[in-house]
């Protein structure tokens, strides 16, 4: 049997039908989550750093009192991708999100450059979170009069210290505690989120008797729709996080009913709360205070002071360690899940997709992953994390949408239990709304991408192209082009039937 064009083991595909059943060769997860769990999971992977310093950055330096405009454009823009996301999650319902949906839609180079993409967005974002999470455990344990040394309380060769040990030290204790099972550490993260919903709910309650309807004049910033935009491309960072929900897709349970519930619920209710924040905020604070220095770097603790909570401070700095714990926990388990995938597929190696007999998690990545970015967290101060972290994330946003419209195409008779609306426009929209934003971060953010890329790339044909299982079980998905059928009487060029060859075929026929 002669070989298709372009037959090389890079460019196989996984047959999504067989990906939609269980399979006894290979390592699976305990699947305990519920919907309830999935939420929650999203709210804590959500809600952290950007509602309790990124609402005064867009605030003071773009938006001004259009910040609830930011957070509606900011979040729309994810509510496309978490359209995309919640059709791939209920199709394939496994570990290993964009990885895995781009695996199937594209073939094994685009599953391995989005596996790496996704690599550096979770680790510098658990690695960024953790430094957070340690200036605000410092500043409370300060209010208390507990004073850390700067030896342990920055990174070396930063203002004294040698390691930022409260960082480390979050790190490994979530590592262990997901390392103990997914259920425990679903319930550690109900509590969280409890918490720090409860810390912005009380910020909404103070500030709502406070509002002067004149601070909301002039509504537009100086610079217009431009400093909207602008600052919708900052807060953007605020809805990072809801992505982590399809990670544990082999830990749910339905799958088809629970991920969609996850995935657009936890953002919709984010987006509430972050917009109504918003207007609680400008309508405290006059427009000339949202730019003062104070408010820009803690804007709900610098409001509850101006109207006259002076204990604000502590109660956000409360609400913000619950926050970062929780966005910390979720970026873990999210960055093992996708080890874990990875690693089942023979392009990392296997150690990571062993999964522990006792507690049902795969807890040699996950012991890696804490490990690796608490090393980063307590060595390095990463200046450049939060673009890095927003370019991975845009990336993963785009090629997801792409697989959902390719696959709508190629494989239209798949069972998809959900079914992203408007296709394929809404993947249309947010592929092109990703690469708007990607366009805004700066040079250095697109030139560490591409090296960081070309790496993955030395990896992959060093190592992933040899050991792919795909490779070694001999099996491919055929290549060739797609038979259509072009309807002659459409003014655009329609496809109107789609014939599917047979899935996969042995190599070595």
């Amino acid at each position: 049997m002669k070989r298709p064009v372009f037959s090389h083991s890079m460019f196989w595909r996984k047959p999504a039908r067989d990906m939609q059943t269980a399979s006894h060769d290979r390592p699976t997860l305990k699947r305990v989550l519920r919907p309830v769990d999935l939420v929650l999971m999203g709210i804590g992977a959500i809600i952290g750093t950007g509602v309790f310093v990124l609402s005064g950055v867009a605030a003071g330096l773009h938006s001004g009192n259009a910040l609830p405009l930011s957070f509606i454009i900011a979040g729309i823009v994810c509510l496309f991708a978490a359209l995309c996301y919640a059709e791939f999650s209920t199709m394939i319902p496994v570990a290993g999100s964009a990885y895995t949906y781009c695996y199937t839609a594209l073939g094994e180079i685009w599953a391995w450059i989005i596996g790496w993409d996704l690599i550096l967005e979770y680790g510098l974002a658990i690695s960024a979170v953790a430094i957070g999470w340690s200036g605000y455990f410092v500043v409370l344990l300060d209010s208390v009069g507990i004073i850390l040394p700067d030896v342990i309380a920055h990174p070396y060769g930063y203002d004294g210290g040698i390691i930022n040990l409260p960082a480390v030290i979050i790190v490994l204790a979530l590592t262990v505690l997901l390392v103990h099972g997914t259920s425990r550490s679903a319930k550690t993260n109900a509590v969280i989120v409890a918490i720090k919903i409860f810390v912005i709910l009380l910020f909404i309650v103070l500030g709502a008797g406070a509002i002067q309807p004149a601070n909301w004049q002039p509504f537009l910033p100086p610079a217009g729709w431009l400093g909207v935009f602008s600052g919708a491309a900052i807060v953007f960072f605020a809805f990072i996080g809801f992505d982590a929900v399809v990670t544990a897709a082999e830990e749910t349970k339905e799958p088809q009913k629970s991920l969609p519930a996850g995935i657009i619920g936890s953002l919709v209710v984010c987006m509430i709360l972050y917009v109504i924040v918003a207007i609680v905020l400008t309508g405290i604070l006059p427009v000339a205070e949202l730019r003062n220095p104070d408010a820009i770097a803690a804007p709900i603790a610098y409001a509850l002071d101006w109207i006259g909570y002076p204990w604000g401070a502590a109660l956000v700095s409360i609400g913000a360690i619950c926050g970062m714990t929780s966005v910390l926990l979720v970026m873990i388990f999210g960055q093992s899940r996708i080890l874990f995938a990875m690693s089942r597929d023979g392009l990392v190696p296997k150690l990571f997709s062993v999964v522990n007999p006792v507690t049902h998690t795969p807890a040699n990545g996950t012991v890696f992953v804490g490990v690796i970015t608490a090393i980063i967290a307590g060595l390095f101060p990463l200046s450049t994390v939060a673009e890095l972290v927003n370019m991975g994330t845009l990336v993963a946003f785009a090629i997801v949408a792409l697989g959902v419209i390719i696959l709508r195409y190629q494989q239209p008779d798949l069972p998809r239990p959900f079914r992203c609306p408007g296709v394929p426009l809404i993947p249309l929209l947010c592929i092109g709304s990703c690469i708007f934003l990607i366009a805004c971060l700066n040079t250095l953010s697109h030139q560490l991408f591409v090296i960081w890329l070309f790496i993955g790339l030395a990896v992959y044909f060093l190592y992933g192209v040899k050991n792919s299982s795909n490779r070694q079980n001999g099996i491919a998905m055929q290549a060739e082009p797609i038979p259509c059928t072009i309807n002659p009487e459409s003014p655009l060029p329609v496809i109107t039937e789609i014939r599917v060859p047979d899935a996969c075929t042995d190599v070595n026929q």
